[in-house]
């Protein structure tokens, strides 16, 4: 085995990494299906769930995890996907990563940890009700 990676595939899963980004649940889900890991991860841990969920893609988040993917993946830092949706305020995609299986009480700091830092009370009471 090549001690060098394909550049083939350093720019597909470049381009996969960069549809995360950009939202387009449509060509994710795809990809996925046609047998791109539904966790596949980045040089830092980042899965395509983290890098949706970070940016505010609900859609393309709810169709990875339909797909297989992780919802509490943590990336290289301990992060995972709901902290860093409370971090942002994407609202939408945390109630997609709660729907999605997501443990508020997952990674470090967890996704309650954070709502707590920040004060965000309305998402307290939703992980609370969990």
């Amino acid at each position: 085995m090549s001690e060098t990676p394909d550049p083939e595939v350093i720019e597909l899963a470049s381009k996969v990494f960069d549809l995360a980004r950009t939202g387009d649940a449509d060509a994710l889900a795809a990809y996925v299906d046609a047998g791109v890991p539904a966790n596949l991860t980045n040089d830092r841990g980042d899965t395509l769930v983290m890098l949706a969920a970070y940016h505010g893609h609900a859609a393309a988040v709810t169709a990875l995890l339909a797909r297989g993917a992780e919802a509490d993946r943590p990336n290289d830092r301990g992060q995972t996907p709901l902290a860093g949706a409370v971090f942002k305020g994407e609202d939408a995609v945390v109630h997609a990563l709660l729907a999605g299986g997501a443990n508020p009480e997952a990674g470090t700091p967890s996704a309650l940890d954070t709502a707590r830092m920040f004060g965000k009370t309305e998402l307290l009471e939703l992980f609370g009700t969990r």
